[in-house]
């Protein structure tokens, strides 16, 4: 351990992960306690005692670093400063501590892939073919007719290159034309990168999440992609045309897994931290998360998009749990049915918000570990934001058959106040949805069988089940209309049972079931049969 730590991580078991509930806050969207509109890190201390008292594990903080937020902070301009708009340092040195304090970990954004134009590493770059600085991003020569060097999707839209007069070249971005690509090939690149994780790691930080961990390197070559032919993009939109080519030389290519490999060698000088990965764009999402989290070598979880797709059925959530166990090799599963990139999951699964206590029991009932959006603790459908309020420029520019993100960026509810939610004294930087207030903690609080002390008895009592935490799952038998499995650590068994529907459902159980209770839901056992109202769970323990 380096002599420069300055708090340290929360410690406990090196594995304190695996069965994890992570949290994950926007903060742009969650208190904003300085009266600019805007979330900041102040606003996550404030609301601490909230966090806490959901039973959560760790919160993962989304990007929170200087930035000319051209897309709201994954454009990093200094990797290693706080962004004046979240507050300093200092604010943040506060927040590790205090939420050390209440046993919870933080995690926060790593966006490796690229940086925003106005980093100076990216200023010295595009200067000239001869500065230091010169190939720590990919830089390459436009084709005779002036075309770009490769057929490569931007998935923001449009071609993947943007011309550069200084140098008469060529800069690679995935994202935005500000959101330059760096250059992984240069051992240098990787070397400042891995000293600012260090950076993190030294201030008592427990993790990270891997913003795209998987468009890390570019094909050396700059072959062109060929076309997707009947194979799909996971986690793009059919309606962007980057879904039309297969990504086998822009992103995803061997040599990320050995940076991976020193990224992991880094990580192992620090007790109990963790990194989960977004593998984004990919064709073959288990095999990749196969080779990304192979046990003990590279990062520790990856998560699936399969989940955040319209797809709703007893079926479809089967499969995706046993494609993962399958083919998910020896490393540790996440998942996740909401993130600040995806329409809310009661929205999208039209079930509605009387769906959302029974999916968050589902989401963390699957082996592995969780992430928590905010905001599915109230069970917050998607935010209906007019275009003129539109801030994504992702939704801008696919206006209006995709609506971007805004929908579930939208500040979080405190309370049923107008104008604001108690979110903030003055107009937010994005509206907050009408029908959001009467979903506020400050109604749910007070509200004998609401979705948030659901969900809050549920994540606690869950603690107390070593099964949920960490045990196989054997799916069982069931209609359509609910979804079973047992989970089993060390002889204990629970099975759980999901009613899909708005419907009551009836249940038969294996003779050595009993119903457990204390979780939140009201689902009861008569005889031999499990009863499940609405959108209910039953657990029995077998003996």
């Amino acid at each position: 351990m380096t002599e420069s730590k300055q708090f340290q991580q929360l410690g406990g078991a090196s594995d304190w992960w695996k069965g994890a509930v992570i949290y994950q806050i926007y903060p742009r969207s969650y208190q904003d306690t300085n009266g600019d509109g805007i979330g900041d890190i102040r606003g996550i201390i404030e609301r601490l005692d909230y966090i806490a008292s959901l039973g959560v594990d760790a919160i993962w903080v989304s990007p929170f670093y200087k930035s000319p937020m051209k897309d709201f902070g994954y454009d990093v301009s200094d990797y290693r400063d706080v962004d004046p708009l979240f507050g300093s340092l200092a604010d943040f040195d506060e927040l590790l501590v205090k939420a050390h304090a209440k046993g919870l970990r933080i995690l926060i954004d790593l966006v490796l892939s690229h940086t925003s134009d106005q980093h100076p590493w990216f200023k010295e770059s595009r200067q000239s073919a001869d500065n230091p600085k010169a190939d720590w991003f990919v830089w390459a020569d436009a084709n005779e007719d002036g075309t770009p060097p490769t057929n490569w999707f931007s998935i923001f839209g449009g071609s993947a290159w943007e011309w550069e007069t200084r140098r008469r070249k060529y800069y690679l971005h995935n994202f935005l034309t500000s959101q330059p690509d760096l250059n992984f090939h240069n051992i240098e690149v990787q070397d400042a990168l891995l000293d600012m994780v260090r950076f993190w790691l030294d201030k008592g930080v427990d993790g990270f999440r891997l913003d795209t961990v998987n468009m890390y390197f570019h094909d050396k070559q700059l072959r062109n992609n060929p076309p997707i032919g009947n194979k799909r993009v996971n986690g793009v939109d059919p309606t962007n045309p980057y879904s039309r080519q297969e990504p086998k030389y822009n992103i995803t290519q061997p040599e990320n897994l050995a940076f991976l490999e020193r990224l992991r060698q880094l990580m192992n000088e620090y007790p109990a931290v963790t990194t989960v990965g977004e593998l984004g764009a990919v064709t073959d999402m288990y095999g990749f998360i196969a080779q990304y989290t192979e046990a003990g070598k590279r990062i520790h979880m990856a998560y699936s998009f399969d989940f955040m797709t319209p797809e709703y059925s007893a079926e479809h959530i089967r499969g995706v749990i046993s494609r993962m166990q399958e083919r998910g090799g020896t490393g540790w599963p996440c998942w996740a049915f909401s993130n600040h990139d995806v329409a809310r999951v009661v929205t999208r699964w039209g079930q509605g918000p009387q769906s959302g206590a029974m999916l968050v029991a589902l989401l963390t009932s699957i082996r592995g570990s969780a992430c928590l959006y905010q905001g599915e603790e109230l069970a917050l459908p998607e935010a209906d934001v007019a275009f003129e309020d539109l801030q994504d420029p992702f939704g801008i520019r696919f206006w209006p058959d995709y609506k971007g993100r805004d929908g579930c960026r939208t500040p979080i509810p405190w309370s049923a106040k107008q104008p604001y939610a108690d979110f903030s004294s003055v107009k937010p930087w994005l509206p907050i949805a009408s029908d959001h207030f009467a979903r506020a903690i400050s109604e749910q609080e007070h509200k004998e069988h609401s979705d948030l002390k659901t969900i809050r008895a549920f994540l606690h009592w869950r603690k107390s089940q070593p099964a949920l935490l960490t045990g196989s799952l054997r799916f069982v038998d069931a209609p359509d209309t609910l979804v079973a499995w047992v989970r089993e650590t060390e002889g204990n068994k629970v099975l759980c049972v999901f009613n899909l529907t708005a419907e009551a459902q009836e249940y038969t159980l294996p003779a050595n079931a009993q119903a457990l209770t204390g979780h939140g839901f009201n689902s009861a056992q008569q005889g031999n049969t499990a009863q499940l109202g609405a959108y209910q769970v039953f657990f029995a323990q077998l003996n």
